[in-house]
C-alpha cells in the first residue's frame, strides 16, 4: 500500500534516495553519549592548551606569542566544546541572547585584542590584561548558564565591599 502511495504521489523513483538521505541524516547526528565524550575531549584540550600557554609565558623571546596563541586557542576550544552538547546553531543563539550578549562580546573582543597585543603591539602588559579580561568574561559567560549564579556572585562581592 505504501508503494502505491509513493507511485501515485510521484515519489516512486526517489524511495532509494530517501533512504540514503535518511541514513545520511542519522549518521550525521551524534548520540548523547558521543556528544558528552566530544564535549569532555574538547574541553580538556582547551584546558590543556590554556595551561600550556600559561607555562610557556615565561620562555624568553617567543613566550608571549606562544602564550597568547595557546591561551586563546584553549578558550576557543573550551567555548566550542559546549556546541557538542546543544548544537552549534543553538549555542550561537544562546551566546548572543540578551543575558549573555555583553559577556560574549567582551570575550570575543578580548580574544582578538590578546593576539593583537602579542603580535602587532608586542606589549606584554596589554596581552596579560586582555587574557585576564578574557578569563573573566568567559567565567561570567559560563555562570550565565547556572541559575542564580550571577546573582550570588554579585551578592558575594557586594558583601565584601
Amino acid at each position: 500500500m505504501d508503494k502505491l502511495k509513493r507511485v501515485l504521489s510521484g515519489q516512486d523513483g526517489n524511495s532509494d534516495n530517501m533512504d540514503i538521505l535518511e541514513a545520511a541524516n542519522q549518521a550525521s547526528t551524534l548520540a548523547w553519549g558521543t556528544r558528552v565524550k566530544a564535549f569532555i575531549a574538547c574541553f580538556v584540550l582547551g584546558l590543556i592548551l590554556s595551561v600550556l600557554g600559561s607555562c610557556l609565558l615565561w620562555v624568553p623571546g617567543v613566550g608571549l606569542a606562544l602564550f597568547a596563541v595557546l591561551y586563546t586557542l584553549g578558550n576557543i576550544c573550551s567555548l566550542a566544546s559546549t556546541m557538542f552538547l546543544m548544537g552549534p546553531v543553538k549555542q550561537l543563539k544562546r551566546m548572543f541572547a540578551k543575558e549573555r550578549a555583553l559577556a560574549t562580546a567582551i570575550m570575543l573582543i578580548c580574544l582578538v585584542l590578546t593576539l593583537c597585543a602579542a603580535f602587532w603591539w608586542k606589549n606584554n602588559v596589554l596581552a596579560l590584561l586582555f587574557c585576564v579580561l578574557q578569563f573573566l568574561a568567559f567565567a561570567w559567560y559560563g555562570l550565565s548558564y547556572i541559575p542564580f549564579a550571577r546573582d550570588a556572585i554579585i551578592k558575594l562581592f557586594s558583601l565584601c565591599m
